[in-house]
């Protein structure tokens, strides 16, 4: 990542100001797929990216093609953005996929709820873009009770879904978003249609 002193000293002051204080290690693998969880308010974009600059990560995320027109589109790239058109029947997997192919450092950041608002499953497009790409899930998270927030283990997807969603769980349990109850619970569909 390049080096952006100032951009890390605002990320360190601003989680200063706000009372938060980092948690867990720099993750280690150059290319990721990079789990924010809870998402239950529109403050977690600006925690998520201040927590990014402090362990000098960079990290790319996906956002409404809408966002990205002017006069903030330019804003939106600079800090990591990439438009998807939601609504376009493309194979979003494999076109993300494809992306770690063009890209020796990439931190692809995958909402796995979709929303803010509460929902009843998480979306599987963060499992099926790893295992496409041959790459791992790492597990970041802001936990509103406690003020911390930073980055867990990596996870090498095994194709055993329920297996590696149990992982998954175990490192979300007793986290809480601003809102806890816009939380869903962590559950694919698919492990219920298994």
């Amino acid at each position: 990542m390049p080096k952006r002193p100032i951009r890390r000293l605002l990320a360190r002051i601003f989680l200063a100001a706000t009372g938060w204080k980092p948690d867990g290690v720099r993750p280690e693998p150059r290319q990721y797929i990079l789990i924010a969880a809870p998402h239950t308010t529109n403050w977690d974009f600006p925690y998520l990216l201040a927590f990014a600059e402090y362990f000098e990560l960079q990290i790319n995320w996906m956002g409404k093609h809408t966002l990205f027109v002017p006069p903030f589109g330019f804003v939106m790239r600079a800090l990591g953005g990439i438009p998807v058109r939601r609504h376009r029947r493309e194979n979003l997997v494999e076109s993300l996929a494809e992306l770690f192919e063009e890209y020796d450092d990439l931190g692809l950041v995958v909402p796995a709820e979709g929303t803010r608002d509460h929902v009843d499953h998480w979306k599987s497009g963060f499992y099926h873009i790893a295992r496409t790409a041959n790459i791992p899930i790492v597990m970041s998270y802001l936990d509103y009770a406690k003020k911390r927030g930073g980055f867990g283990p990596a996870l090498q997807p095994s194709g055993d879904l329920r297996k590696d969603m149990d992982e998954v769980r175990a490192f979300y349990e007793g986290k809480q978003g601003k809102y806890p109850e816009r939380f869903c619970r962590i559950r694919l569909l698919e492990e219920e249609i298994e």
